[in-house]
This record gives C-alpha cells, structure tokens and sequence, in this order.
C-alpha cells in the first residue's frame, strides 16, 4: 500500500566470519518495504540490528518505501529482490500485466486495513456507513467495494470521496468515517483530543492478507537459497520484537525511526497492535490453506482472479 513520505534507503549486512582461514563472501539481497520507516517494519529492523541477515549469510540492503514507491515495479525494474505488497495489486498484476510474480508469505494474516470513525459518531459495521460520507485513499476504494458487497450494503448508498491519508476532516466532522490503518490512526486522532473507533474490512468479509512477501518467479529460481535465509532471518526478527512490542521501537528513534515526526509511543501502539494481526498457528508468514482460499474468494467478489498457483507455500516450507 503506497501512502504518505519518503525516506531515504538504509542498508545493512557484513561478511561471515573466517571459516577455515577463508573469508566466506555474504549473499548480497535487496529488500524494498512499502512504506516509510515504521513499526510496521519493525521486525526486519530489529532483524537487522540483532545481526540476523548476516548470521544466515545475507548482505541485505534495506530500502525504505513511501507514497511515490511502487512495490512491484521496484522487482520489475530489477532494483530489489523481494518486497511487500498488497494481494489485490499484485494478483492484478499478474492477471492483467502477466507479471511473473509470486506470493511466498503474509506478514499480516489480517489485513489492519479498516474504518474509522470517531467514538462520539461511532460507525461500528458496513450497515452503518449508509448515507453516510467516507473518505478512501483511491488505491483502496476497491477494497472497500468488496467489502460492501460482501455485506450487502448497496454502494451508492455510501458517499466515498478521496483520502490523503490526514484524519483532520475526519476530526473537524467533515467526514463520517475514513479508510485507513487501524493499528495507527486511532493514537494520531487522540493526540489530536479526540477518540476513535474502528473495525477491519477483514472482519466483514475482505479476508485478505497485507504486507504480502512477493518476488518474481526468476528471482525465487536464481536466489531461493537467499530467500529461503531472508524468510528465517526475517521470521526471527518478528518473534524478538513482539516477545515485547514495548522494547524495540524506542531504539529505532535515532536509527530507523530518525527523522519521521513520529512520537516513540505513536510506535510503540502501533507495534502493540498489530501482535495479532501478525502472529499465526503456522508462525510468522505462513499461508495456510484455508486462509489461501478466503484471499481468493474475496477478491473474486471484485472480480479480482486469483488462483492458487499465486501463492507459493514451498518456500516457507524450507526454513
């Protein structure tokens, strides 16, 4: 999901120590996020930090994201290896462009995507949005299509108007609601006095995955054995930084976190949040089936294609 500013890439990653008199060259891999540098990558940082790439010989170069980055066209252009992205934009991808992606794991399980109002104008289901004024960022107004048809909620009756991702119209009243992260705008509109509410599209039937781990079918061929170790490493970053989601953000303020305008404890709610968004039964990044299958169900209701071949749940199986 593109949204908000631009940070600068930050990179990380060493050689292996001596082996047999022999320095043992680190595997170079290209990591391009979607976003600018938050919690919601906080476990690739913390894997970062704890030496965790390198220990599984990778020299990983991390590059931030943000409104202007495009996921995808990052593996296109051949500028990174592995990326994060949205299921509904990359099965559109494939579909329509015949990009050669695949889907190898979610770090969300369900999507944090959601609406959210203010506690004083509660809108607490679809049903509630009816004549009522949402403001959606455009990228995400076909989400927010399928899940009112999933809900039975007719889509004229629900006034959408663009969102730039600011809750202030939200707060002043000049909208009902708005689409946005529901890990993180809430505490931005408490700071702001007020209090807010919210529910996931996921909730209502958009049972799809977010922060989806995408590579190109060459890249999984030529790099597996990287990938493979990105998975491990990355999965071990997660584990670290939710043992606690208290502990780790505030040792990104000067490194990863410099520079955003963001307030520590902005991080430390969000990192708190999306815990069970994120943790699974099949551990971090899995795919099971049958979520596999509701992914696919839900974007058919916006004649969206997806077909199980998308998903590749092999890689995850080598960890």
């Amino acid at each position: 999901m593109n949204r908000r500013h631009v940070l600068s890439m930050m990179a990380a990653g060493a050689a292996l120590p001596l082996t047999g008199g022999l320095a043992r060259a680190a595997s170079p891999l290209t990591f391009q996020a979607s976003w600018i540098n938050d919690a919601e990558f906080a476990g690739y940082f913390t894997a970062i930090d704890k030496g965790y790439y390198t220990a599984e010989g990778l020299d990983l170069t991390y590059l931030s994201g943000g409104p202007d980055v495009i996921p995808e066209s990052a593996l296109i252009a051949g500028k990174a290896d592995i990326t994060v992205t949205t299921p509904d934009t990359t099965v559109t991808a494939i579909t329509q462009q015949q990009a050669p992606f695949k889907i190898i794991g979610a770090q969300y399980q369900k999507n944090p995507i959601g609406i959210v109002s203010l506690a004083k104008n509660p809108i607490t289901k679809p049903q509630d949005l009816v004549g009522k004024t949402l403001a959606v960022p455009p990228v995400n107004v076909v989400s927010v299509e399928a899940m009112l048809k999933i809900s039975g909620v007719d889509r004229a009756s629900v006034n959408i108007v663009p969102y730039a991702y600011d809750p202030t119209p939200l707060i002043k009243g000049e909208i009902d609601a708005s689409l946005d992260f529901t890990t993180n705008v809430p505490y931005t509109i408490k700071l702001a006095g007020a209090e807010a509410t919210s529910f996931l599209l996921y909730d209502f039937g958009f049972t799809i995955f977010n922060d989806t781990l995408v590579v190109t079918t060459d890249t999984l061929k030529a790099k597996r054995k990287e990938i493979v170790a990105f998975l491990k490493a990355s999965r071990m970053g997660w584990e670290e930084n939710l043992k606690d989601p208290a502990v780790y953000p505030p040792t990104f303020a000067e490194t990863w976190f410099k520079g955003t305008g963001r307030e520590i404890d902005n991080e430390v709610y969000f990192n708190t949040a999306q815990k069970p968004l994120i943790e699974a039964v099949g551990g971090i990044f899995s795919m099971s089936e049958e979520a596999i299958a509701a992914n696919i169900e839900a974007l058919a209701a916006v004649g969206i294609v997806a077909t199980r071949d998308m998903f590749d749940t092999t890689v995850l199986e080598e960890i």
